[in-house]
């Protein structure tokens, strides 16, 4: 099967530990080792986030007063590579022989997108309360909303619109030995002017929503967003909470998610399937290849008796 699997940052950097290189090495390699799996026997096209990546590399910038601090968008372009090179370095350890490529990818946004009114994508490390009302003192233009027990900033997240390197990728996946690694961080986000001109834009694209596009452009059978939780659940944190086993789109319509956090990835396995997709699923990173079977995680289909399953 040709398969997108879009990896969650916070499997690449878990929530509170620190933001050092060997920490992302650490952690790459533990899913090197679970996509592999994977990638052994299916076409795999590797997505995955740079939240927390991109938030470190805007503090670093913030810190040195002798240049004017880079853009987002240009930032999230450096994460491409630096995320890239160390996937596509464990992979090909995991896979001698196999052929890994990286690409970095730009994807179309509307300036006039709503979401640069009211930004809500998490971006770098967590701060507790104190932490945070010291960052807005020194950060005026900053925007920070709760993050679970922590505190994070949170910048605007419009809607993608276009792959711009779509075409090229269709060219290169149609050699099937090929794992291709893009869309780091959903692309760096770009405009068009009246006259056709591509123009930067500073923002952060939600890599599930633009995952979903790509899988889409590449007719892949399978979409996959592994992330830290082992499914997605109702009514998150309460008592009454429930795992949800299997789905279909209409059943999860009926409920209700976090639009910072799940609530983008859910209405991306659902658009997903709904726009032909032949399954997409939402689960933890280590059990990958048991996802892929229905054996673990959230699985949306079309064929689910009764609309909806749970864990026991």
């Amino acid at each position: 099967m040709r398969i997108v699997i879009a990896l969650g940052g916070n499997a690449i950097l878990q929530r509170g530990e620190p933001l050092e290189c060997e920490t992302q090495r650490r952690n790459i390699r533990k899913a090197a080792v679970a996509i592999a799996r994977i990638a052994r026997h299916h076409q795999v096209i590797l997505t995955h986030g740079n939240g927390p990546q991109v938030g470190l590399l805007a503090l670093m910038n913030d810190a040195y007063k002798g240049v004017s601090p880079y853009p987002l968008d240009a930032l999230g372009a450096q994460t491409q590579g630096m995320i890239g090179f160390m996937f596509e370095q464990e992979l090909r350890n995991q896979m001698p022989g196999h052929n890994i490529c990286t690409v970095s990818t730009q994807t179309l946004v509307n300036r006039n997108d709503p979401a640069f009114g009211d930004p809500d994508k998490f971006v770098g490390p967590v701060y507790d309360r104190q932490q945070a009302d010291e960052l807005l003192q020194t950060h005026e233009d900053w925007t920070i909303k709760p993050d679970g027990q922590y505190f994070r900033r949170v910048v605007a997240s419009p809607m993608p619109e276009e792959i711009l390197e779509l075409s090229a990728l269709q060219h290169l996946i149609s050699n099937e030995e090929i794992t291709v690694i893009c869309g780091g961080g959903g692309g760096v986000p770009v405009t068009k002017t009246a006259d056709g001109q591509l123009q930067n834009v500073e923002a952060v694209i939600d890599k599930d929503r633009s995952s979903r596009l790509l899988a889409e452009g590449l007719k892949a059978d399978a979409y996959l967003i592994l992330t830290d939780v082992p499914a997605v659940a109702t009514n998150f944190g309460h008592p009454d909470s429930k795992n949800i086993r299997c789905a279909t789109p209409e059943a999860m319509d009926k409920l209700d998610f976090a639009s910072g956090s799940m609530g983008p990835k859910v209405e991306s396995v659902v658009e997903f399937v709904r726009n032909g997709g032949k399954m997409a699923a939402i689960g933890s990173l280590d059990q990958a290849a048991e996802i892929l079977t229905s054996d673990s995680g959230t699985v949306i289909r079309q064929d689910v008796a009764g609309g909806i399953s749970y864990y026991d």
